[in-house]
């Protein structure tokens, strides 16, 4: 690697040509990207895409009067300095600000590297191209922080509309299947054990192997479900961490009550009143989840959530007892 302080003109001007080409692939990956959930975003940044080519453009031709039509292989991640920025462009369905936000950090680094590049170039030509496309990127940067505000209301409305859909489908639904599942699945073996046993320490032991256990297979069984290149799902991995965890959480939430200690008087039905009443507080948050984001009415909501739990729960209870 090389310092930036240690390029000669000529390195400084591939670098720049190589950089304003991967910029300009980079912004059209984002505008396809873009392309099916934002198409008036996406074509802004096919704009900045082909400024970026322009740019080249005027960088080669500089190149090519001072040095000739060969460039030397040498690209930013050869030189120390610049910023290590993950490939999120490789990821597909990223979310607006997450574009957005990236695109400032290229404005900001191309601007950052053009005026340190004009400051240690002495040809005068070389110089004035140098800050000229400093104050273009430094534009950009400040464009891209108002991406969404150079669009019309009409549309960003349209577009704040799908940005609430994929925000669903990305987080809402997995991390609601999860929930649902750890909190009616887990209920008929917790309770089981709770009335088998009447001991505290032996249920919390079953419904903490319950909880993860069903953590664990919610969450690759959403991982693997797809990769979310055809529904717009976004990062299987992403999904399964979130369904999994909820599916925890939903699980361990009436679990955690039966760490009552068994020393105490009627420690086990402290314990299960608590759960019970954790339990009727999962079951009604995951009806109101289901209508505020999934449009599902509340009344049906709470028949299909609460009526199911209830039954999950009695199956558990008569288990237990039998």
């Amino acid at each position: 690697m090389k310092n930036f302080a240690d390029l000669t003109e000529r390195e400084v001007l591939a670098v720049a040509i190589s950089g304003e080409e991967e910029d300009s692939r980079i912004y059209m990956s984002f505008a396809e990207d873009l392309m099916s959930r934002y198409p008036d975003s996406a074509r802004i940044f096919e704009r900045m895409a082909e400024e970026e080519k322009n740019h080249r453009h005027l960088l080669l031709e500089m190149y090519e009067q001072q040095f000739g039509p060969n460039l030397p292989p040498i690209r930013r991640n050869n030189v120390r300095g610049f910023l290590r920025r993950r490939p999120i462009w490789l990821t597909k369905n990223l979310s607006l600000d997450t574009i957005r936000k990236e695109a400032e950090t290229m404005e900001f680094e191309a601007e950052r590297f053009y005026t340190k590049a004009a400051e240690q170039t002495r040809d005068i030509g070389v110089r004035k191209l140098l800050g000229d496309l400093a104050e273009i990127e430094k534009g950009h940067e400040s464009f891209a922080a108002r991406l969404t505000g150079n669009l019309s209301p009409d549309v960003r409305e349209a577009e704040d509309k799908t940005r609430k859909r994929m925000f669903v489908l990305q987080y809402v639904q997995p991390g609601l299947a999860g929930l649902m599942d750890g909190s009616v699945s887990t209920l008929a073996p917790l309770f089981a054990a709770a009335f088998a046993t009447h001991n505290n320490w032996q249920t919390f032991l079953v419904g903490l192997a319950a909880s993860i256990g069903a953590g664990i297979s919610m969450g690759f069984a959403e991982a693997l479900s797809d990769d979310g290149s055809m529904t717009g799902r976004g990062s299987p991995w992403l999904r399964g961490t979130i369904c999994g965890l909820m599916t925890t959480l939903g699980g361990l939430g009436h679990t955690m009550p039966y760490l009552v200690p068994d020393s105490w008087l009627n420690a086990f039905w402290i314990a299960t009143t608590i759960a019970g009443g954790v339990v009727f507080l999962e079951l009604w948050a995951i009806a109101y989840i289901r209508t505020r984001y999934m449009d599902t009415p509340f009344l049906q909501a709470v028949f299909q959530i609460v009526l199911g739990g209830a039954i999950v729960l009695a199956v558990g209870i008569l288990i237990g007892a039998a």
